[in-house]
């Protein structure tokens, strides 16, 4: 095997690059990187993001396929290259050494690991900080969605609402009458300005300032929500875009620098996926404010090459 037990860590390093997390951006940076003869580990953390939902949309070629059957076409296309080491492997912790990195974790069999390599990758993603509203989680993916461009044509022609959750949720209330009539539900919080109140009522769109206290319809379904004054509005689904936090803190520990997106921070990167922290990329949903399954592979086909090209340099020098 490639990688090296915790108590034995071999003298050269057991990887070109191990990146972390296969989701889509894991997944496209492994078969980028694998493609140029590099030796690659692939530890999947399990417990993607978007496991809630019935499909993935809008990615060419595998629009309305299962979550977890794009993953599973995804590692079975990495299998014929014999420089890619896919794993069950959650990475806990990342060292930085004189040369390269060190890593450690758990295998799915709960036993502890270590190895060592040039490069990483993070492709780790993030977590959605889901509001406390009864109904809301067991929603979650279906009759609660964050992305029109994701599902808005599956819920089109039917009362849609937006839950706004951050100052962008105004916003996302524009785009929505595109799929049905949309009620904004501003929550008490996030009232919208002026020039956007305007842009409301030309696209027909509704503004609810009473907050919404529950979500009412036995999963997957929504009937609709209930509001504080004990109101209830006919909703099929409602858009949100809830705060969202780095699922792990390894490029916290490792000191890249972060920036501020409007539902959390993610890891600044350059446009080939190079952190702050020489020898780490990142890529996908931990590194951008825009989420969406396409651009995570992209990001990962882009920090690959970004990976690749900086080996090369290396060896060049």
């Amino acid at each position: 095997m490639l990688s090296a037990s915790l108590g034995h860590l071999k003298t050269a390093m057991d990887y070109d690059v191990i990146v972390v997390g296969a989701g889509s951006a894991g997944l496209s940076a492994a078969l980028t990187l694998g493609r140029c003869r590099r030796r690659v580990l692939l530890a999947d953390g399990g417990a993607p993001r978007n496991a809630p939902s019935p499909a993935v949309h809008g990615f060419l070629t595998r629009d309305g396929l299962r979550p977890a059957k794009l993953l599973e076409l995804g590692r079975q296309q990495l299998a014929p290259y014999p420089t890619i080491d896919v794993r069950e492997l959650k990475i806990t912790k990342l060292h930085k050494l004189a040369k390269g990195f060190r890593a450690e974790g758990t295998t799915g069999q709960g036993h502890a690991w270590a190895g060592t390599t040039h490069r990483v990758l993070l492709a780790t993603g993030v977590e959605d900080v889901l509001p406390a509203l009864p109904g809301f989680r067991d929603l979650w993916g279906t009759g609660v969605l964050h992305c029109p461009y994701c599902h808005g044509y599956e819920v089109r022609d039917v009362p849609l609402g937006v839950i706004a959750a951050q100052p962008m949720s105004a916003h996302q209330a524009l785009l929505i009458p595109d799929w049905g009539p949309t009620t904004y539900f501003t929550q008490g919080q996030f009232e919208p300005e002026a020039e956007e109140l305007a842009a409301f009522a030309a696209r027909g769109i509704i503004v609810e300032r009473t907050p919404v206290v529950e979500l009412m319809g036995d999963a997957p379904a929504l009937d609709g929500v209930r509001l504080a004054d004990g109101r209830f509005v006919e909703v099929t689904a409602v858009f949100t875009a809830p705060q969202t936090k780095p699922s792990t803190p390894l490029a916290e520990i490792l000191g890249c620098a972060h920036e501020d997106g409007p539902t959390g921070p993610y890891v600044k990167v350059d446009s080939w996926g190079a952190t702050s922290v020489p020898g780490v990329w990142a890529a996908g949903d931990a590194a951008t404010p825009m989420h969406n399954a396409t651009l995570a592979s992209a990001a990962g086909v882009l920090a690959g090459i970004g990976v690749h090209q900086a080996s090369v340099r290396a060896k060049a020098a």
